[in-house]
């Protein structure tokens, strides 16, 4: 009987958005559900392994074991720095409102407590499931009903949370937004509502919940990577010249020709003018271009993409390493090169922006931002820092506490550009990047000049 019902219920996941009256979790799961929890622990009845296997994953773990900067470390959106709001690290409510889990409220919290996954979040298919602080279930959300109707993910779980990182929608990746839910072929020919339709999953493919693709900024020595040849083969195109192009230039970089093509994306956090007493208007887009408790912005749409090499790996910074306060540090950037054999030009959103640092210490800070003696609540930059340095694990294992001295150095990031591709027709053509005007920095690259106008130099 065990059998046939884990089988029953297994089929019920493949169900369609829409289909609940035939979903067999409605015979199974009952009431009362009166919080995320409750809900877990009926499901872990039949999924005691797939949960088994989701708290591997890290999409739970916010961590991996991974080589950085030849260094082996335990890396992840838990202890990774960024320039959006800085760390995980002692603004655990308002950051885990994102995690698959329920109540990450600080560096305390139990990630060996099964019946703390959150089930619902990627297989709710009413629309109404809701997160809210530390990651518990919005009080509103009808649990019962919710938990009744599980199935496959479709874009809107994916999304709740990817679309918004950062903090709002658009702000983090750029390619990756509330317009990406049900786009049109010319936003994107794959997930394409009228054509293609492709769920996260259909690209993103994975085992035992382990899904195939992760974020350069946050694993920056992951191998675990998925590319445009996981399904089209590298000579797709009739013309050869384009199929050698394929050696060197990632597919990405003439088919998305621009991102935030709908939504504006951030290109810019300067938190060193935070807590001004300034006007907080809104601009074309309907975005602030400064917020008291977070400083000034730039947003940009139709953003045309920044180039580089990029071998796999990203070189990056970790918390407590030194730091030059005059010149730009790169948070995360690609590694690669022209002649190293495995490097290809990908595209790439490059956010900037000025953050806190310890100017004895020569390092960034992990700012506390949210919650008692956090920024948004003090704008004392000094209780802000002391809260936030003197408890990050990087900072304890270095014995470094807030020096009292502080600075705004400014910063880069950079994120792998891979969705929004455009329609064949819209992809770039040869003079985009080799005409007078292209957009490619050949000197930046490399080479010393266009190789395009040095093969023709050649042949006269």
């Amino acid at each position: 009987m065990r059998t046939l019902l884990l089988t029953t219920l297994l089929t019920g996941l493949m169900l369609p958005v829409g289909a609940h009256a035939e979903n067999p979790h409605k015979e199974f799961i009952s009431g009362p559900i009166n919080n995320g929890s409750d809900a877990t622990a009926q499901c872990i009845e039949c999924h005691e392994e797939h949960t088994d296997a989701f708290m591997k994953t890290s999409h739970w773990t916010w961590a991996k074991e991974q080589t950085v900067n030849g260094k082996t470390v335990k890396l992840g959106k838990k202890n990774a720095i960024n320039n959006y709001c800085v760390s995980v690290s002692s603004n655990e409510p308002r950051c885990t409102k994102c995690h698959a889990g329920y109540g990450y409220e600080d560096a305390t919290f139990d990630f060996s407590d099964a019946t703390r996954v959150d089930c619902l979040v990627c297989h709710d298919t009413t629309g109404t499931y809701q997160k809210d602080l530390s990651g518990y279930a919005f009080k509103g959300a009808n649990l019962l009903k919710i938990a009744q109707n599980v199935g496959a993910p479709v874009r809107d779980n994916c999304g709740s949370c990817h679309f918004y990182g950062g903090g709002g929608d658009g702000v983090k990746h750029g390619d990756m937004d509330s317009s990406m839910a049900y786009p049109d072929k010319a936003l994107d020919v794959h997930m394409d509502a009228d054509g293609m339709d492709f769920q996260c999953q259909d690209c993103h493919k994975g085992e035992s919940h382990t899904i195939q693709g992760q974020a350069m900024s946050v694993s920056p020595g992951s191998t675990d990577h998925m590319e445009c040849s996981s399904c089209h083969d590298n000579t797709v195109h009739s013309n050869a010249k384009l199929n050698r192009h394929t050696e060197k230039v990632a597919c990405q970089t003439c088919h998305i020709p621009e991102f935030a093509k709908v939504e504006p994306t951030k290109l810019w956090w300067d938190w060193s003018e935070a807590g001004q007493e300034r006007q907080e208007v809104k601009n074309q887009w309907g975005r602030k271009d400064y917020m008291k408790k977070k400083g000034s912005f730039q947003w940009g749409q139709k953003v045309q993409p920044e180039y580089a090499w990029y071998n796999g790996t990203a070189e990056a910074y970790l918390f407590g390493d030194k730091m030059d306060p005059t010149k730009i540090t790169a948070l995360s950037k690609p590694a690669g090169a022209k002649d190293d054999g495995k490097s290809k030009i990908y595209p790439f959103k490059v956010h900037r922006g000025k953050q806190l640092y310890d100017a004895k210490h020569k390092v960034f800070i992990p700012t506390k931002v949210f919650g008692k003696d956090g920024y948004w609540k003090t704008f004392d930059w000094d209780k802000s820092a002391t809260a936030g340095m003197n408890t990050h694990p990087a900072m304890q294992a270095k014995g470094l506490t807030y020096s009292g001295q502080k600075g705004f150095a400014e910063t880069e990031m950079w994120w792998r550009i891979n969705h929004m591709v455009s329609p064949k027709e819209q992809a770039l053509g040869c003079m985009d990047c080799h005409g007078k005007k292209g957009r490619l920095d050949w000197k930046q690259l490399g080479y010393d000049l266009d190789p395009m106008k040095a093969a023709n130099k050649k042949k006269q």
